[in-house]
C-alpha cells in the first residue's frame, strides 16, 4: 500500500489564509465605489430649500431653484438664475420629495469608515466616511482621488454640521467627478468665504454660503433656508467614461484588368499576354489589448499584503519538500 505524505496543518492553514485574504480584498474593492446617490428630479436644481432662499449680491446660479413649503425667494436680481425659478410649484414639490429619498439613501450607506473631524490636508479614495465627532470641518484642502475611475462615489455623513474655513477647497483628482460626491449633513452647512467646494450638500436644516464661496454641485436643504452672498453654483453632470475607438479594417483594392494581347503581325509570332493575378485580399483584424486601467486603480498596499502572505507559504512548501526527500532517503 502506497503511503502519501500528509499536508502539514500549518501549510493548510497558510494556504487557507491566503485564499481568505484575497477574497476579502476583492470584496472590499468591489464595494468601495458603490452606486451613486440617486437624486431623481432634484438633479436639475442647483438650490433647493424648505423655508426660502435669500441672496445678496451678483450671485450666479447655473441650474433651477425652488423652495417649499415656504416659497419666499428674494435677491434675484441682482442674482442671476440660468435656469428656472420654480418657487413652490409642483416641480419643486416633487424635487423636495426626491431630496428626502436621496438624503435617507446617503444617511443609510454602509460600511462607514470613521475619520477625524478635520478633513483638510487629507487625501481620500472612494467610499463612505463618517465623522468621529459627528461634525466635519475643512481647513485647507481635502483631496478626493477617484484612482482612474470616473464612477468613483464619495459619501460623507455627519450627524451635525459641515463647516469650511475661509479659502478652503475640495480638490478632485484621478478622474473623480463632482456629480459623484455627496455630503449628508445632519443639521446645517456653512461654507466660508472664497471656499471652492465640490459635491452635492444634502442638509437636514439650512445651508449658508459666505461671500465668494463657490460650489460645483448643489445646495439642497430639506427643512431650512439657503442663504447666498455673491456666490456661483454650477449643477454638475457626469461625463461618460471614454470608450475605445473602433479598429479600422483594411479595404482590399480592386484587381487590375487583364492586359489585352497585341494584334499579330504576319511573319511575327506575338507573345500571348497573361493577366497578372492579384493577391487575395486580407482582412486585417486587431485583437483588443488588455487594459491596465483596472490594475492601476488597485492600491499598492494590497499587492504588498498578498506578497507578505505568499512568502511564508513558499518557505513552508520548501520545508515540506526537504522533509519528503529525507523520508525517501531513509
Amino acid at each position: 500500500m502506497t503511503r502519501h505524505p500528509r499536508i502539514p496543518a500549518r501549510l493548510l492553514a497558510a494556504t487557507t489564509a491566503v485564499i481568505l485574504v484575497t477574497g476579502l480584498l476583492a470584496g472590499g474593492l468591489a464595494s468601495a465605489a458603490g452606486p451613486t446617490v440617486g437624486l431623481g428630479t432634484t438633479t436639475s436644481f442647483s438650490v433647493l430649500a424648505g423655508s426660502g432662499i435669500t441672496n445678496t449680491g451678483p450671485s450666479v446660479i447655473n441650474g433651477n431653484i425652488g423652495s417649499f413649503p415656504t416659497t419666499s425667494i428674494t435677491g434675484f436680481p441682482p442674482g442671476l438664475v440660468n435656469g428656472t425659478n420654480h418657487a413652490g410649484d409642483a416641480v419643486t414639490q416633487g424635487a423636495k420629495a426626491d431630496l428626502t429619498t436621496a438624503y435617507n439613501d446617503a444617511a443609510g450607506r454602509t460600511p462607514v469608515t470613521t475619520v477625524p473631524t478635520e478633513l483638510g490636508g487629507t487625501t481620500l479614495v472612494a467610499g463612505v466616511y463618517g465623522s468621529a465627532a459627528g461634525t466635519f470641518g475643512i481647513t485647507g484642502t481635502v483631496t478626493l482621488n477617484g484612482q482612474g475611475d470616473p464612477n468613483a462615489v464619495f459619501v460623507f455623513k455627519t450627524a451635525s454640521t459641515l463647516i469650511t474655513a475661509t479659502g478652503s477647497s475640495v480638490s478632485l483628482i484621478g478622474s473623480a467627478q463632482a456629480c459623484n460626491v455627496f455630503w449628508q449633513v445632519g443639521s446645517s452647512a456653512t461654507l466660508g468665504g472664497s471656499t471652492s467646494f465640490k459635491g452635492t450638500i444634502l442638509a437636514l436644516t439650512s445651508i449658508t454660503l459666505v461671500t465668494g464661496a463657490t460650489i460645483e454641485g448643489r445646495a439642497l436643504a430639506r427643512n431650512g433656508a439657503v442663504t447666498l452672498d455673491t456666490n456661483t453654483i454650477n449643477a454638475p453632470s457626469c461625463a461618460a467614461a471614454p470608450t475605445a475607438a473602433p479598429t479600422a479594417t483594411a479595404t482590399p483594392s480592386a484587381s487590375p484588368a487583364p492586359t489585352t494581347a497585341p494584334t499579330a503581325t504576319p511573319g511575327i509570332v506575338a507573345p500571348i499576354a497573361t493577366a497578372t493575378p492579384s493577391p487575395a485580399p486580407r482582412t486585417i483584424s486587431t485583437l483588443p489589448s488588455t487594459s491596465t486601467a483596472d490594475f492601476e486603480t488597485v492600491p499598492a498596499w494590497i499587492f504588498l499584503l498578498l506578497l507578505g502572505a505568499l512568502v511564508p507559504l513558499a518557505f513552508l512548501f520548501r520545508g515540506q519538500d526537504r522533509r519528503m526527500r529525507e523520508h525517501r532517503e531513509i
